[in-house]
């Protein structure tokens, strides 16, 4: 989003709020509504500088998923394991650990039009007790093994218009999350009653496999002469299915401010609301999946120059209900640089 004209030409090449995984992000292991941070980087896309031109930024975000939580309180995984899951036993997880690097590519046409790429790389390592636990230890047959992958993600496209007004601080975007992760990775079994490759489930996959529509709105604007302040929202849904799993749909709400009165130092505060409807499908877990999340995010963006910058930012969880039961992160990590060509 570009910044307002009339007092952003100093700090044209400055982020204002750059924030991991989020609205933008290819469906961070939506297998839970907990697993995938809430911050959008799609507002902050790289395109708020009234400037025309390239912008890169590489991100990394770091996100530990290691307490069960089920509705709006934590979970022990004795009682996780006594859980029925559409009449059957409740898979108990033992933790999932993601760390995200992304390559994002802006370019913006003119103050009114731009576009946005988001490519990710993810790491992730994960391991479950399977289905016939008893919550300490693993039963046979129960689906259990321990996992790790690192491979593209699902690359996503972001087009943006914010010609509304002469500030350009109204906006929409509208844009694709592409399937070029992949969605059929296995692991090795733990189970010595059926050893031998197992599917991952699918929300945990580097890709969920489907071609996802994205739309969104924001709007900028200054408090006082050090004080700005942003609102967004956007929706991802999921065009079609894959391999018999469609992801659920999800809405983002953020809000944010910033301390604009240091030119070396800019603190920034983001709410950020998620919520994300249960994934459907023969191949999906239908029941511990999904739910609504609300996140206190502060961080702080510091220039290197006129065309470089860093960030970073932790989110705090200050509302989490999930349905059924899922892993939860205590908290996110985001760091980060940019540069403008």
């Amino acid at each position: 989003m570009v910044m307002p004209t009339f007092r952003r030409t100093r700090r044209a090449a400055l982020p204002f709020a750059v924030l991991s995984v989020a609205a933008l992000f290819p469906h961070l292991a939506l297998a839970c509504a907990s697993c995938g941070c809430t911050l959008s980087s799609d507002w902050d896309s790289l395109g708020l500088s009234s400037s025309t031109g390239l912008k890169l930024d590489l991100r990394y975000d770091y996100l530990n998923q290691n307490q069960l939580r089920s509705g709006t309180s934590t979970i022990s995984p004795r009682a996780a394991s006594q859980v029925s899951n559409n009449g059957n036993p409740q898979e108990v997880e033992k933790y999932t650990r993601n760390d995200y690097l992304t390559l994002g590519l802006d370019y913006s046409f003119n103050p009114s039009w731009g576009v946005d790429l988001q490519v990710p790389y993810i790491f992730r390592s994960h391991s479950t007790l399977g289905t016939a636990s008893d919550g300490n230890t693993a039963g046979d047959g129960g689906g259990q093994y321990a996992s790790k992958t690192s491979s593209l993600g699902d690359i996503k496209v972001i087009g943006r218009y914010q010609g509304f007004t002469p500030q350009h601080n109204l906006g929409v975007m509208f844009g694709l999350k592409l399937p070029t992760g992949s969605h059929d990775d296995t692991a090795a079994s733990s189970d010595p009653t059926a050893p031998g490759p197992v599917a991952i489930d699918r929300g945990l996959q580097p890709g969920s496999g489907t071609t996802d529509g994205i739309l969104g709105v924001y709007y900028m604007d200054t408090l006082n002469k050090n004080w700005d302040y942003f609102g967004q929202a956007m929706v991802q849904k999921a065009l079609d299915s894959s391999d018999h799993y469609r992801p659920g749909d999800g809405i983002n709400l953020n809000v944010g401010l910033r301390y604009m009165g240091n030119a070396y130092v800019m603190p920034q505060l983001q709410l950020n609301v998620r919520h994300v409807e249960r994934d459907e499908g023969a191949n999906a877990d239908t029941v511990s999946t999904g739910g609504t999340l609300a996140y206190l995010s502060p961080g702080v963006t510091v220039p290197l120059g006129k065309k470089v910058s860093m960030y970073s930012f932790v989110q705090l969880p200050v509302y989490q209900n999930v349905n059924g039961v899922q892993l939860a992160p205590r908290y996110t990590a985001t760091v980060g640089a940019r540069y403008t060509f």
